[in-house]
Order: structure tokens, then sequence, then C-alpha cells
């Protein structure tokens, strides 16, 4: 079940899309393609050696590929054999459009086939470490709306990896790597009404990656694309969503879904959504804190008190 966003509508007056980026091995990317198109009635078609697409299935096109840089490379016989070598740790990747919250249990509901066809998740092997990214669309161009879901994860960030811990494999790997200490202290300092501008700076001198458990990179390129390739050399793609990458893709048991990952971000929104909440998270989050953070642990469990408090705490 893919409840809505407090904010279900974007500022034209359209429900909000959000596109997927599921990460997962044990299947060769012609299978995945050919299960994705049978299960959502589309047509599969091979663009590359290691990249197909499925088009017009029940949720629009769907790309699925091997997920290295190498793809992109010219086609040749050395750049298919490093693929192909590199397989045994790389990702598949399945990529969708944005989309509704249909469009999202249409495509929860392909889990199962592809678990049973034989696709592995992060727990499969150490060095997998395969995620589930989520685009959400921000609700509209307000700085409050990116200021404050990005306030929102930050002060809550270590109880979402405390309550639903990702992989070890994730965990080692500097692929979402949580905030630092000193960033979210600026964001708090300043404030919930600080102006995205003001915002996009604490970021870019705290924390200028894209390995975050929230990569808000893609976003701040959408409005100042000039800026954020000045900063970092990571290529970022613009585009006006949250770039949640946290969690896990666990594609491989039976009990995990994208549903359950949605209500994690649905969280970090509600929270967005709660002014009084907001401010009371910030300040326990400064008294919890003090001039030296040792562990993160007291504040995870400190969090989950506030938010079981004001009944959010399921994620």
């Amino acid at each position: 079940m893919f409840a809505p966003l407090p904010q279900p509508l974007n500022a034209e007056g359209r429900a909000r899309r959000v596109g997927v980026e599921i990460e997962l091995g044990g299947l060769p990317e012609a299978d995945i393609a050919l299960l994705c198109a049978t299960a959502l009635n589309g047509t599969a078609r091979q663009v590359d050696s290691h990249i197909w697409e499925v088009e017009a299935s029940q949720i629009g096109r769907i790309e699925v590929y091997l997920d290295i840089f190498l793809r992109k490379a010219q086609q040749s016989k050395l750049r298919d054999l490093a693929l192909d070598l590199g397989r045994e740790v790389v990702p598949v990747e399945i990529v969708t459009e944005p989309l509704d919250l249909d469009g999202l249990t249409r495509l929860d509901d392909l889990r199962d086939t592809l678990r049973k066809a034989g696709a592995l998740g992060s727990g499969a092997g150490w060095f997998f470490g395969f995620g589930l990214h989520l685009n959400i669309e921000i609700a509209s161009t307000a700085d409050a709306d990116t200021v404050r879901p990005l306030m929102a994860y930050a002060l809550i960030e270590d109880w979402l990896r405390m309550s639903n811990p990702i992989d070890d494999s994730r965990r080692l790997l500097p692929f979402t790597d949580p905030y630092p200490i000193d960033f979210t202290r600026a964001l708090i300092a300043a404030g919930p009404e600080a102006t995205r501008d003001n915002v996009m700076g604490l970021y870019l001198a705290h924390t200028p990656s894209r390995n975050r458990g929230l990569d808000m990179l893609p976003l701040f390129a959408h409005f100042d694309p000039d800026r954020i390739a000045a900063a970092i050399s990571d290529k970022t793609s613009a585009r006006p969503t949250f770039h949640f990458r946290l969690p896990d893709c666990r594609i491989d048991e039976p009990d995990w879904s994208i549903a359950d990952e949605w209500q994690r971000w649905l969280t970090v929104e509600r929270v967005a959504a709660d002014r009084a909440l907001l401010s009371r998270l910030a300040q326990a989050w400064e008294d919890d804190h003090g001039l030296l953070t040792l562990s993160r642990q007291g504040w995870a469990t400190r969090a989950g008190r506030i938010l079981q408090s004001a009944g959010l705490d399921r994620a």
C-alpha cells in the first residue's frame, strides 16, 4: 500500500510522481527486460549489448542495463569483455519513468516475479551493496519545499538507519554515508525558513558528495546548474526531485517491498509538514549533541521516542 504524501500534488495541481531505480544481481539484463515486459505487458528491445528497454508497458518506458560507466563508452569487443567480467559485482539497474501511486503499486508487484526467477539483493554478497533509489518530485519550487524535507531527513536520519539498518555491504561502501554532524548543526542554525540558496551553500561547504542517503545535488543542480558544476567534479543529472538512495534492495527476501521503503520517505515528509515537530526535533538534537558527538546511537533512540509520541515511528 503506497500512502499519499502530505502534499500529494505539485504546483500545477498534478499528482507528484516518483522515479524508481532498482539495483539487483543474479540475472542478466536480457532476462530482466523480458520478465518486466511479460509482467507489465510491454515490449522488450535490445539497444546495446548490455542495454535493454521495455516500451509501452503498464508503467511506461523502463530501462534495464548493467550499472557501470563503461556501458556509455563506444561499443567494442574490449568494452563488452570488461562489462562481462564486472557482472559478478556490478548490479543490473531497472530504471522507470516518473510514476504515480498506481504505477508504484504495479512496479512493486513485479518483485515476486524477479525473485522467483533468481534475482539477488544487497544481502546476497559482501560486495553487492545494491540499493533502491526513489526520485521524489518536489511539491513546488518554493524554498520551504526544498529546505524542510532536507532538514527533516537530517534530523531523523540516524533513527531511519537504526530502525531499519542497511545491509553491511552498503554500510561499508561509501555510497550512502550519513550526513556530517556539522552539516546538520549548520542546517538547524539556518532554520526551516532559510532560503534554498543559503542551504545549498551549506550543503556544498559540508557535504559536496553524491554518496549520501539523501543526495540533494540533482535537485540543487536543477535550480543552479552552474554553481553545482563549479563545486563538484561528479557528474550530476539535474532534476526537480529528492534523490533518496538510503534503502537497500532486498528483492530476494519475500517480505521486502518497495512500499515499505516508501513508508520511510513518507515519514520524512510528514515530519517536514509538521512545523512544531520539526522544531521539537531540532531543539532536542542540539540538546543531545552539545559541542562534541561521540556516538549517533543515543540520538537515534531519542529521535525514535519523539517520533513515537507523534505517531510517526513506523518506517
